[in-house]
Parts: structure tokens; sequence; C-alpha cells
């Protein structure tokens, strides 16, 4: 019985890596899935199941496996059940949806801010978390992000909540995001309630919306399902309290809980420097209760928590099971996702932090390659043109984004190598590593010292800063485009059949014939073909009709033309030149 090989591969994966983890051409694998009516470029990416699909059509001896997420690893916690003490908890809610769909709008009407008007281009850029009471009733909402660049927030918003809601733009329908969105939620195997939005707007067809749904395997309550849909305008106010009252009652149905008399623990939600205070983390609490002076460990970071406040910057002493809070504190900054947990004393703290840094050490020394893939590699990056980039952030969350996004760039023939990446401002360091490894410094939300401006002008060093991360990933885009080479197309344009030679040198031949299809025209290139071999490819450098030069000659006709070459050249009567152009274009990714 044939042995099958066992491949672990991503949720997602583009068919270029698919192709590479196969050991197979990429056009084999793009004409597999023609064949299977899914059109996909290299660098397009397909979901696992159609994966597998294509795979086991080629009869490869290859079984493809689903990788389990590190969010998946990291939220594995989050199926321990409640013990009998455990006490009622609110709900953590996260909105999600496709861009411009009225997700931030939505929770501006319910919050009363206008937190999209300070989100460059309209878009939210960071996981938001706040509270608000509803009927004396606490709910926890995360705002996630819109643009694809965000899946990896995103996907931590759906498993870091209780209950889901997809925001769909009622004159707009399911769109890619919200797909992926619903696929998050189903994923995180939480309740899912659809806010149809913009029902004001003209337009607006919300059984469509239901229709769309039900394609999607999620059938609405008056259709027979489970599907909780509210029908709500983010302009208006209409279906609001609907929307928070269907939240309350989800939640009694659930019967959320979580144990206090445990050690916090809960999760990094965002993390960023902050001048004057350090570290900074956002995170969400999940069991226990936080207090200020407590220490935390998250990763391989620990704090002793000097100040928590809420989502409204006010201070508070304690922090409750599925309250959002800020701290401060940490002695290095924690990572985006990562999970915190109290400990008794600093010492019991610093423990577990260097424990986790072994860890983390044995781990990356543990990293295998097969010689196959190494010699692989070796070849593929013998052929790579690569960017060095360094990449600056104001939060992880966004570093971690924009890196994937990028990642997501490289093709076989151009790559981006990151030179360095980190939170905060640019700094003098960052201008001194892009100047000996020749990098382009992007910064991210972030700001330039005015040292560190004067340092990058005097040594030439290039920062780029962005606010919208899909114009970061534009630019990159263009400057990989500039390392691919160049596209040659060539363009057929007539053939003469030659009646006479009329002098012939090292460099130059002069000869005559009649154009027995399309046209010749000067510029142009000319192979000189002598039954099936082609003997040359030489230039046309002038044409002929009688004593006139000419600049093109069409079927039919009689001409003289002079040709360069650059190496010496029998030309003989009925020899053939078959004459074309050849243009240089650039390329783009």
């Amino acid at each position: 019985m044939a042995t099958t090989t066992q491949i672990e591969i991503d949720d997602m994966i583009t068919v270029g890596t698919l192709a590479e983890r196969l050991s197979i051409p990429v056009s084999g694998l793009i004409t597999e899935l023609m064949k299977n009516g899914v059109m996909a470029t290299v660098n397009e990416k397909i979901d696992f199941d159609t994966a597998q699909i294509i795979v086991e059509e080629l009869g490869l001896g290859i079984e493809l496996v689903k990788k389990s997420t590190d969010i998946e690893v990291k939220h594995a916690h989050k199926k321990t059940k409640p013990s009998a003490k455990a006490i009622s908890r609110p709900p953590v809610v996260a909105v999600m949806g496709h861009v411009d769909h009225g997700k931030t709008s939505l929770l501006d009407k319910i919050r009363g801010s206008k937190v999209v008007e300070k989100e460059a281009g309209g878009i939210t850029q960071h996981i938001s978390a706040y509270q608000i009471e509803h009927k004396g009733r606490a709910i926890t909402f995360l705002d996630t992000p819109g643009h694809e660049a965000f899946a990896a927030i995103r996907e931590h918003g759906a498993l870091l909540t209780d209950i889901v809601i997809i925001v769909v733009a009622a004159d707009e329908g399911i769109k890619p995001q919200t797909i992926e969105a619903i696929r998050f939620a189903k994923h995180a195997d939480v309740k899912i309630i659809v806010a149809i939005n913009k029902i004001d707007k003209e337009g607006a067809d919300s059984n469509r919306i239901k229709q769309q749904l039900s394609e999607q395997e999620l059938l609405v309550e008056e259709w027979g399902g489970d599907t909780v849909v509210v029908e709500v305008s983010a302009k208006t106010g209409q279906g609001i309290d609907d929307l928070l009252d269907m939240i309350l009652l989800v939640t009694d149905i659930e019967d959320l809980k979580a144990d206090i008399d445990v050690p916090a623990s809960g999760l990094i939600i965002e993390a960023h420097i902050e001048i004057g205070r350090g570290p900074i983390a956002s995170v969400l609490v999940e069991s226990g209760e936080l207090r200020v002076g407590d220490y935390i460990v998250a990763g391989t970071s620990y704090a002793k928590i000097r100040t928590l406040e809420n989502d409204k910057s006010k201070s508070i002493e304690i922090a409750q099971p599925s309250t959002p809070v800020t701290i401060s504190g940490f002695k290095t900054l924690p990572e985006f996702g990562d999970e915190f947990v109290a400990y008794d004393s600093e010492k019991a703290a610093r423990e577990a932090t260097n424990q986790m840094l072994k860890d983390s050490k044995d781990n990356a020394s543990r990293l295998d390659i097969s010689s196959n893939e190494l010699i692989r590699l070796i070849n593929r990056n013998n052929e790579l043109q690569e960017l060095n980039v360094i990449v600056k952030a104001d939060v992880q969350g966004s570093l971690k984004s924009v890196i994937d996004s990028l990642k997501a760039l490289d093709t076989e023939e151009v790559s981006v190598r990151f030179v360095g990446t980190g939170v905060g401002p640019i700094s003098e360091n960052d201008i001194r590593l892009a100047n000996t490894s020749s990098a382009i410094i992007y910064g991210f939300n972030v700001y330039i010292p005015a040292s560190s401006k004067q340092q990058a002008k005097r040594d030439k060093v290039t920062i780029r800063q962005y606010n919208v991360i899909y114009e970061l990933i534009h630019d990159v885009k263009e400057e990989l485009s500039r390392l691919l080479s160049p596209e040659i197309v060539e363009t057929e344009l007539g053939k003469l059949d030659i009646k006479g030679v009329f002098k012939t040198t090292k460099t130059e031949i002069i000869c005559g014939g009649e154009v027995v299809a399309g046209k010749l025209q000067v510029p142009a290139l000319a192979r000189v073909v002598r039954g099936r071999e082609v003997l040359a490819v030489v230039t046309v450098t002038n044409l002929k009709k009688g004593p006139n030069d000419v600049k093109d000659v069409h079927e039919g006709e009689m001409c003289g033309v002079d040709l360069k070459t650059s190496q010496k050249l029998d030309l003989q009567e009925g020899d053939k030149l078959e004459v074309f152009t050849r243009e240089t274009l650039e390329r783009k990714l």
C-alpha cells in the first residue's frame, strides 16, 4: 500500500506557496485549478477545502492537514468551563464586516462618539475596545478593521468574543470581507447577529441580503433558521435599541459567566510605546480580577501594573471579566494576541518570563527543513530580487498586519526582506540600519523625531510615512515592480521574399524583393530565414521604392532594403526576411 505524506497548511494559502509545498510547478497547479473552475494567479489565496480537492485530483499521494493557528493555541483556554462559583459577566461583542459598510459608524451611534473621523481614510486601523450600558447592563464592544490587510486582527476579534455582529450594507450586499468575517465567526464557534445597515439608503434591499446570507449557510429566523437579523441605520439611529436588546437576549440564553476567585487572566488586544510612560498595553480581562499593583506575564514580557485605565481613560483600581483596560508598567512591549496571567509576586513573574524565553529559544532551535526544501530555497534565492525594508508601526497589531500583507506580495522573482521591524517612532538606529542595508523605512502611524530627520537627510535614507495601510502596500508593490525584469514584446510586421542581393560587407547588406505579407517599416528588426533555419537577426535601417527612401512598404510591392548586421552573412536569392519590432515593457505586480 502506497504511503501518504501529510503536509500542514494554513486555512488560506497562496497558489505559489501551495505549489512550493507540493514540489510541483506553479503553472501545473494553476492549470488544475482552472480545470475545476477556479481562476487564480500565483499570488492569490485559496481556502483549505479548495486546496484539498485539487491535491486529491492531482494524485500526488499527499494529504493536506489544516494547521492549528497560533491564535487558536493561545485561546484554547476559552474552552474551559467556569466553576460553580462563577459570576455573570458582560458579553464581548465583535463588530465585523466589509470596508465602508458602516461598522465603526454604527458603534459611534451606540457609543455617542466620532471615532471614524479620527481614523485615517475612514477605516478602523486597530481593534478598539470599549463598554457601554444598555438597560443597566454592560456590553463590551470590539471594533475590528475592515481592510483585507487586517485579517489577523479580525480573526483575533472573532476569537476574543461571545457574539459577532456581521454588518452588511443594505444597498451593497455581502462582499468578500463579509464572507471572511462569517468564516472567522464560525471558526471561533460564537453566536452571530447580522445587522443590515444603511436601510435608509436608496437601493436598500433586505430580502436580497437574507438570500445571500442563506447562501453562506446563515438562515434567518423568519425563514426557519436561527440567525438573528436586525435592520439598522447608523445615520438615523433606527434599530439600534433593537440590536442592543438582541445582544442582551443572546447573552441571557448563553448564560455567560466567569470565575473571579482565580488569578486574573486575559489577552493583549493592542500594545504600543508611549512617550513618558513606556510600553502600554490594552487588554481584555477574561477571568479573575485585575488590580493596580498586580504582577502579570504576557508572553516573554512582564509588568507590575502601575495604572489601570478604562476605555474612557479614567483611572480604576479593579477590572473584572469582560472589561477592556489600558495598563502601564511593562518592562518590554508585549506581543499582540499574547495571553496574560497574574502572579502573586515579582519573583514568580520573573521566573515565568524566563521560562517563556527559554521555551521560545528551544522552539526556534527545533525548526527543521528538509534537504530538498533547502536546495529549492537556495536556488530560489539565487534568482530572487529583494527589496530591503524597515517597518515601524504605532502598535503591535498594526505591525503584524503590515508585515503579513507585505509578505503576501512575494513572488518567485521578487521578495520583501525585513531588515528591521518594531513599534514606536523612527529612531536614529533605524536610520543607521537603513543606511548600511540600503533599506527603505516605512512608518505606519508613527512620527519622526527631528534628530532622525536630520540623520536621514544626511545619510540620504528614504523614509515613507503612511496612516492608511493599503497606501503603504501599494507603495511597496510599486517598488517590487521596479525589481522585476522587463517583459520583451515582439510584434510581427511583414515578410519579404529576397529577389536579389546587391551589396554585402561585414556590417551591411543591400538587397531587394517583394513584400509577400503584412508590411515593412523602419526602424525594425528582421530574421533572415533560409528554409526552416533562422540564420541571423538583423536591423532594417532603410527602405527604398525606386530611387526614393520610404518609411513603409505594403504587401504586393517591390522595394530595396538596407540591413545592418553584426556578423558576416551570406545572403542569397530565395531567402526570406521576417520583419518585426521589439519593445521592452515594465511589469507590474
